[in-house]
């Protein structure tokens, strides 16, 4: 290293002064400030004091001065050859990556200040079914691909596991069947199942208006509860034809709906207790091409007369009067006894104001069953308000006639009249019995 100084300072073109004619060539082309700093114009004269001496910069590679000469040839024989050149983009990486920083932020930033587009609805996410948050619907297991969507009308078997709200467990039912739109279950699983698919496993929340409403369900589920059902849809299958059903089959079906409407009563949702008796009269009384045995007949009819009953009640609670006046006509054509239709009838008569016609009704149905305290109690009370009502009309009747209740303070002297002419009457009537006396004895004589 010592003898590398020496020829530095006494040659400047010794081990790295081979590159001055580099530089020298180099200077043919443009000059490039990198040049001109690294060869001084006056290289013989003495550096500024605090800079070290130029031997210093000149082995920074650590050339040893075996290589010097190796060098000094190789660098003439490669002066033109630039295939050793590292490729193009190996070349500055660094300087390739520090370029590309900044576009890298601008994208960033650009990327920041542009809206992000509104995800779109995961699968798992909730559902409102109605809009107003009070039935929900979430995808638990997602149907076999395929599956499709049960429609109305459609036979329906689902696993049902009903939970309250604190996540206790009330009801599991394996093998729950109805008809969709039929009104045959809760509001909750008439309106969520036709959303799912055969084979699908949802959750679904519900408000007590869509469940058991006020009474609940005793004794396990209370008043003003709302569910959480988890609902796995088994099947759908078409309905059944009514035409081809066999007897026992109508009963079946007729006797389900008839439980469902008497389900739907208890709890006080007379609309959807209505429309089940209608579909059970409908069961009953549509034609059938199968032929039928006297005993399933008379069955059929018994059921028809306990529906139309139930019917009528339903329609007078929604004080739809005219529908149960015909409803209770249709029982009494088929049992003209029947307690509980001549009851209604009467009742819906009182409720129309007709009095008259209802309290003979109400007196047919007291003779059946004397001890109905029930028939009591309203007969009684349809009596007082037909006497109130005669009383009424009555008063109604003078007012529109002048009020004829003054006409004898009108005329006094008529009542002065009045005993005299009695007294006249009475004195004719003994004499003509004298004459007729006189006669008699005349004749015997």
């Amino acid at each position: 290293m010592g003898g590398a100084r020496r020829r530095g300072g006494g040659e400047p073109g010794g081990t790295r002064g081979s590159r001055v004619p580099e530089g020298a060539r180099a200077s043919s082309r443009p000059p490039s400030s990198m040049a001109s700093c690294a060869e001084p114009s006056e290289p013989s004269a003495p550096p500024p004091a605090g800079v070290p001496p130029l031997e210093d910069f000149e082995v920074l590679d650590g050339v040893e001065d075996a290589e010097g000469e190796e060098e000094e040839e190789e660098e003439e024989e490669e002066e033109d050859d630039l295939s050793e050149l590292p490729p193009l983009e190996d070349m500055g990486q660094p300087l390739a990556e520090e370029a590309e920083q900044p576009g890298a932020l601008a994208r960033e930033f650009l990327a920041a200040m542009e809206p992000e587009p509104a995800p779109a609805p995961a699968p798992e996410e909730w559902l409102d079914i109605l809009g107003n948050g009070l039935l929900r619907k979430k995808t638990l297991v997602p149907g076999p691909p395929g599956s499709s969507h049960p429609v109305k009308g459609q036979v329906v078997t689902v696993h049902l596991q009903t939970s309250l709200e604190n996540g206790t467990r009330v009801q599991e039912e394996p093998e729950l069947v109805f008809t969709l739109g039929d009104c045959d279950v809760i509001q909750a699983l008439d309106l969520s199942v036709p959303l799912m698919d055969v084979g699908e496993t949802a959750m679904v929340t519900a408000d007590s208006k869509y469940c058991y409403g006020p009474q609940g369900r005793s004794p396990y589920i209370p008043p003003h509860a709302a569910l959480c059902l988890e609902v796995t849809l088994k099947t759908a299958v078409d309905g059944p034809d009514l035409e081809m059903l066999t007897g026992q089959e109508r009963v079946a079906l007729a006797n389900r709906k008839r439980e469902c409407g008497n389900a739907h009563y208890q709890r006080a949702d007379f609309v959807l207790a209505a429309n089940s008796y209608d579909l059970a009269i409908k069961a009953i009384t549509s034609s059938a091409k199968v032929d039928m045995t006297f005993e399933e007949e008379a069955q059929l009819l018994q059921l028809k007369v306990k529906c139309l009953n139930n019917l009528a009640a339903s329609q007078l609670k929604l004080d739809h009067y005219r529908a149960a006046l015909r409803s209770c006509s249709l029982v009494l054509e088929h049992q003209p006894d029947n307690i509980k239709a001549l009851f209604r009838k009467g009742k819906v008569l009182a409720q129309q104001g007709e009095y008259s016609e209802a309290i003979p009704i109400l007196r047919a149905a007291l003779k059946l069953e004397p001890s109905n305290k029930t028939i009591h109690a309203e007969l009684s009370k349809l009596v007082k308000k037909h006497a109130a009502q005669r009383s009424t009309e009555t008063a109604l009747y003078r007012k529109m006639l002048g009020n004829p209740s003054r006409l004898p303070a009108k005329c006094p002297g008529k009542g002065a009249w009045s005993i005299p002419w009695k007294w006249l009457f009475g004195a004719t009537a003994v004499a003509l019995g004298g004459v007729a006396l006189s006669v008699v004895i005349a004749a015997r004589n």
